[in-house]
């Protein structure tokens, strides 16, 4: 079993929970360390928000151990209610109440922490403060969501896919929030379909399918580990790629890996000043004509269809 580091405040270790017709989590080991953003990312079904119930003390699981700021469920739930913030995917809160009046209610439930007034500004929830919370926008209802969470000024803060429907605005203001309490000192796990957000957030992330981690490390390492640093992606006119020799492309000089996703293809390249006019005198060969070219460096979101063979916008 694995050994835990000294500045470990997350062990998880031999984690299952099985339902009727699947295994939610399958023998998973998790650790992290006090004052990172560490991100657990997969697509539907692979087990994230299983794992993170069962480490809010919401699920209990069929095997193994969980360890939270030192403490355990079954023993010290008081001790931890009051020291952890959770953002639930789908935060479900009154909407006759108030914002002040359901921050001052969540803020009952604490020993300590700010007053409403406070954790309202710290979201920048002022000018709603009166307002009912039916009345607010989706970006509005997340950020009180996040108030609620941050209220009993907790030591670890679990958000499940917090920023899921917003747009890209509020989604950035939800971003500086999270940085602000990780600059604390304070650690997060972070559940997201968003790969440019893990990039943005995360010290470490775990990528999970079918209840197992697959892979494990900060962003750049994944990368480095799992892609080539250079990605060429170009989109063919639909009746040119049925007649796509996909093969010729993988036997091109630099080129790593193939891959293909409706009418789109990707390619890994080790050098892109190389492989770009090799395979377009390739394509030039085959007579395929072209409605789009793309070339970007290396992200999470092409580790993750490395790993899985899956797009987590398509899931």
């Amino acid at each position: 079993m694995p050994q835990a580091s000294p500045n470990s405040v997350l062990q998880v270790r031999g984690l299952r929970k099985a339902y009727k017709d699947v295994v939610a989590v399958d023998g998973l080991n998790l650790e992290v360390h006090a004052g990172e953003c560490f991100g657990l990312l997969g697509p539907n079904g692979a087990g994230k928000t299983t794992t993170v119930e069962i480490c809010e003390g919401l699920t209990e699981p069929d095997a193994g151990d969980v360890e939270v700021l030192g403490l355990r469920w079954k023993s010290d739930a008081a001790r931890l209610r009051q020291r952890l913030g959770i953002q639930l995917q789908d935060t479900q809160l009154s909407d006759k109440l108030t914002v002040h009046e359901t921050v001052r209610l969540f803020r009952s439930f604490y020993g300590q922490g700010p007053d409403a007034a406070a954790v309202i500004a710290r979201v920048q929830l002022e000018e709603k403060q009166n307002s009912r919370v039916g009345d607010l926008s989706g970006g509005q209802k997340q950020r009180l969501a996040l108030a609620c969470a941050l209220v009993g000024d907790p030591d670890f803060l679990f958000l499940d896919e917090p920023t899921t429907g917003l747009d890209p605005q509020a989604r950035r203001q939800l971003w500086d929030l999270i940085d602000e309490f990780k600059k604390s000192g304070r650690t997060i796990l972070l559940t997201t379909h968003y790969m440019d957000e893990a990039e943005r957030l995360c010290d470490r992330v775990a990528i999970v399918d079918h209840g197992k981690e697959i892979a494990l490390g900060s962003p750049r390492e994944l990368i480095s580990a799992n892609c080539a640093q250079q990605m060429v992606e170009f989109t063919a006119r639909s009746a040119a790629a049925k007649s796509l020799d996909i093969s010729a492309l993988r036997r091109i000089e630099g080129v790593r890996e193939v891959r293909t996703q409706n009418d789109t293809v990707q390619l890994e390249v080790s050098e892109l000043h190389t492989a770009v006019p090799a395979i377009l005198a390739e394509l030039a060969r085959q007579n395929i004509s072209l409605t789009e070219l793309r070339t970007h460096s290396a992200t999470l979101e092409d580790v993750f269809v490395a790993l899985t063979g899956r797009y987590l916008r398509d899931e």
